[in-house]
């Protein structure tokens, strides 16, 4: 107990809740786990995320430090204000003359008679008490007690009593609005949490439905344009509960504005709010940072999302001699069954935004995140950077792409093409699991910003009688007859090294054929056997298709290096198919959080005493003052002492003062 209601056990947690305060200050708090990978990397994320720096406030060792800081905090003030006010009501009239040289504070007149020693006393008493002093003379002081006592600043005591108050109240109120409470009605209701993804509206177990009656809370409520809901989320490590509200919410209009660089500039909800219990309507609008209020629940405007948008997709084979894409109409959250001979597998459009905001700018000795980001398929990175100039790229959808066994691939796929490098390209990125990073595949745009010479390009290298006969056209241009057969042969391993597994298939082939010392003069000359190889079967795969050859300009011998550079790397994604956005219909919904917060009032109330108890510590100053008469042998002289707990050069000057003014009315005149 004598540890617990010590000041250096309060202050101890007090500092632990600083520091962690300062962390989930700095570091953003419940973002995917994706996000402390790319920031922190992967083993300090582990490390942090075991230590709940991602959920600081209602991680278990904070909310343990937090009721130890309260406790002892209650246990020092319960213990310590009956002494602190009883010593700033005392009035201390038992110093005797014998402690007058000790203190700081001192001086003495001169001995005179007994009549003019009590108008001295008399003025030091007038003077104490024009100063704010109250004054007290005790009746019949005995020889060597003080014959008048004053004092002032006894509320300055009161205010270490409201400041350790206030962190009491502090703690109770934050307390108050964290999980515990929620927690612990779980637990008293028996609810456990559940997972979204396997849920309706029409089947929510009463085993995860929380009631109205639950009281603190900090939920998120997602409504379509044109629906309404009465259920609201609380997220949890392992699921969700679902909260019944007092009301029902319904979304008329969404409504959105933007800067010019396409980041949102204001986002508001234009909702109706129908009361479940008295039949009360509301209509209004919600906007970030104006809140609607509703029986001690607030509905704040905290972002935006997709609402079941309706999208046009083209699924494009990216194996095989086929090339005619199938044309699928779905909404956002839903999925489709695909089947191909003997595989099949599911496509579930999860994801899908108008608006893309990208820094896309290259400015000097600046190195461009999202570059960087869509740099390979190998090394994503974060997009942190500041002040680069910002572009909107269009619509992205994601989707993905999961096989009869239940595993899924996620994609994130650009509707349009757009300038990279000095080249235009469509981006799909695309991730094994939701804690990596995507990877993007960068397919050039023909010059028609389609994809369509890059499928004709695809098809062709997956048919190897195509590449028997783009081999034997390279070799036929390039070399003399006797040459031409062997030239073939190698112009065509390099394209069915190309085919079964992308450049770096063909690299493991030449490290495994080639010694090492002739690798480079090699590599150079498989490079540009291998260019005019594809070059060949790009034309013939145009001529099939009715169109002519192309000039061998810059611009062409371009694309065909992006277009064999992408097939390569789509080799490296090993996805079975290409889904591009044709057309879409957006719905919008607006995403809001509830809250139930009893113990704001109860912060607002620790902070007050805060501020005071503060203000009384630093401005109200304990004062106390002594005066003895000692009897001489030429009379009697007037001793006066004063004290105060933290000295200063206001309380020095004040005490000079007096000095002053009574030494130049030695009569007892002092103003």
């Amino acid at each position: 107990m004598e540890l617990m209601s010590s000041m250096r056990f309060a202050i101890s947690a007090l500092t632990i809740v600083c520091i962690a305060s300062a962390i989930g200050t700095i570091v953003a708090q419940n973002a995917p786990p994706i996000n402390y990978v790319n920031q922190f990397g992967a083993f300090w994320a582990e490390v942090f995320s075991s230590l709940d720096l991602f959920r600081v406030y209602n991680a278990p060792w904070f909310l343990l430090v937090m009721f130890l800081m309260l406790a002892s905090t209650s246990l020092c003030v319960t213990r310590n204000t009956p002494k602190m006010i009883k010593e700033a009501r005392a009035w201390r009239m038992q110093v005797r003359d014998s402690a007058f040289p000790a203190f700081r504070q001192r001086f003495a007149l001169q001995a005179v008679t007994v009549d003019k020693a009590a108008a001295q006393v008399e003025a030091i008493g007038q003077w104490l008490r024009q100063k704010g002093y109250s004054v007290r003379e005790p009746d019949g002081a005995a020889a060597g007690m003080p014959v008048m006592v004053a004092k002032k600043g006894g509320a300055g005591r009161l205010g270490y009593i409201a400041a350790h108050l206030a962190i009491v109240v502090i703690s109770l109120g934050g307390l108050l609005d964290s999980e515990v409470p929620t927690k612990v009605m779980a637990w008293w209701w028996d609810k456990t949490p559940v997972e979204l993804a396997t849920l309706t509206n029409e089947t929510v177990p009463a085993s995860s439905k929380l009631p109205q009656s639950t009281p603190t809370y900090r939920a998120n409520l997602l409504i379509p344009e044109g629906e309404r809901s009465d259920l609201a989320v609380i997220n949890q490590p392992n699921g969700a509960f679902l909260l019944d509200l007092p009301f029902e919410l319904e979304l008329k209009a969404f409504r959105v504005e933007y800067y010019t660089t396409g980041m949102p500039k204001l986002f508001a909800s234009d909702v109706i709010l129908r009361d479940k219990q008295t039949g009360e309507v509301k209509t209004t609008t919600i906007e970030v940072n104006k809140p609607l209020i509703h029986k001690g629940v607030a509905i704040y405007q905290s972002s935006f999302d997709d609402g079941g948008s309706a999208l046009q997709l083209l699924a494009h084979p990216i194996a095989g001699l086929s090339r005619e894409p199938l044309n699928i109409d779905l909404k956002v959250g839903q999925s489709a069954p695909l089947r191909g001979g003997r595989d099949t597998m599911d496509l579930e459009v999860n994801g899908f935004k108008p608006i893309n905001v990208e820094s896309l700018s290259d400015g000097p000795g600046r190195t461009d995140a999202f570059r960087e980001h869509v740099a390979s398929v190998l090394s994503p990175a974060v997009n942190n950077e500041k002040n680069a100039s910002l572009q909107n790229v269009g619509p992205s959808f994601n989707y993905k792409l999961r096989d009869g066994a239940g595993q899924a691939r996620e994609y994130h796929s650009y509707m349009l093409p757009f300038e990279l490098e000095g080249n235009r390209v469509f981006l799909t990125g695309m991730r094994e699991s939701p804690d990596e990073s995507f990877r993007y595949l960068r397919i050039p745009a023909d010059p028609d910003d389609s994809l369509t010479e890059f499928l004709r390009i695809r098809a062709a290298m997956d048919d190897a009688s195509a590449r028997v006969a783009a081999a034997a056209a390279f070799a036929r241009a390039a070399a003399p007859g006797n040459l031409q057969e062997p030239l073939a042969q190698s112009a065509l391993k390099a394209l069915d090294a190309i085919a079964q597994g992308g450049l770096t298939n063909l690299a493991t082939i030449m490290e495994q054929t080639v010694p090492e010392a002739e690798r480079e003069k090699a590599a150079d000359v498989v490079v540009r056997m291998l260019s005019g190889a594809f070059w060949e079967l790009w034309q013939a795969a145009r001529q099939r298709d009715g169109l002519p050859r192309l000039q061998a300009t810059d611009e062409s011998q371009t694309f065909a290096q992006r277009a064999l550079t992408a097939y390569s790397d789509a080799k490296l994604l090993e996805t079975p198919l290409l889904v591009t956005l044709k057309d879409f219909q957006e719905v919008k919904a607006s995403v809001f959080q509830v809250t139930r917060s009893p113990g704001q009032s109860t912060v607002y109330l620790g902070c007050l005493l805060l501020v005071l108890g503060i203000f009384a510590m630093l401005y109200v100053q304990e004062r106390r003052v002594w005066i003895w008469l000692k009897t001489e042998s030429d009379g009697q002289a007037v001793r006066v002492a004063a004290s105060s707990p933290r000295q200063s050069l206001e309380f020095e000057r004040e005490f000079k003062s007096l000095e002053l003014d009574l030494t130049s009315h030695p009569t007892g005149k002092a103003p």
